[in-house]
């Protein structure tokens, strides 16, 4: 559902103030930064002079931010629902801003791996956070212990596996574009590798 001009306006005029709000600023410290007077600046953020494109140029420069980001609409599609994959327990979420990162949801039953050669290694970062119970993650030639509300972050080109230690555990984790698709593959071996039923 596109937004008429008037509701623009008024997101823009308060995205302004909000910016300015954020930063700590008067209307006195921005209108010095934009090089226009107080109260025009008042004026604009109450919608009571017309938004002028040179203007809006100004203004987006003296709040550190670009023209497309402060006449951004408001998108229609702010909820996202999960791509749910049973087999393996998982949630997952793309993030359309950033459409190579993934936030993925996981109970963890199973230990780590003991055998060193399950874990894997591949180009990327990821960020996690224990929400119930305790993950141990093996990282290089370390054993972490990650309690609830404790997170940790690493790059994956070091060797790693994670599971649940003394019972089940839920992470939730971000994954860049390269470790996604190096946690893909290895789903993907771990496929290949499983006797037929």
């Amino acid at each position: 559902m596109a937004q008429d001009n008037g509701e623009l306006d008024s997101l823009v005029r308060k995205r302004i103030r909000a910016l300015r709000v954020a930063q700590g600023w008067s209307l006195e410290e921005l209108a010095a930064r934009a090089r226009i007077s107080q109260s025009t600046l008042s004026r604009i953020e109450n919608g009571r002079r017309r938004l002028a494109l040179d203007q809006l140029v100004t203004l987006a420069r003296a709040l550190d931010t670009s023209l497309d980001q402060l006449v951004e609409i408001a998108a229609d599609d702010v909820v996202s629902h999960p791509m749910i994959d049973a087999a393996h327990g998982l949630m997952r979420w793309t993030i359309k801003a950033e459409p190579g990162m993934t936030v993925v949801r996981q109970r963890m039953t199973d230990p780590p791996p003991d055998n060193p050669s399950r874990m894997r290694a591949h180009p990327g970062r990821e960020w996690l956070v224990v929400l119930s119970g305790t993950a141990c993650l093996l990282l290089g030639n370390r054993r972490l212990r990650i309690e609830t509300n404790q997170a940790a972050e690493f790059p994956t080109m070091l060797p790693h596996a994670i599971g649940a230690e003394g019972g089940p555990c839920e992470i939730l984790g971000i994954f860049d574009r390269d470790a996604r698709r190096g946690h893909q593959r290895g789903e993907d071996v771990g496929k290949a590798n499983r006797p037929s039923p």
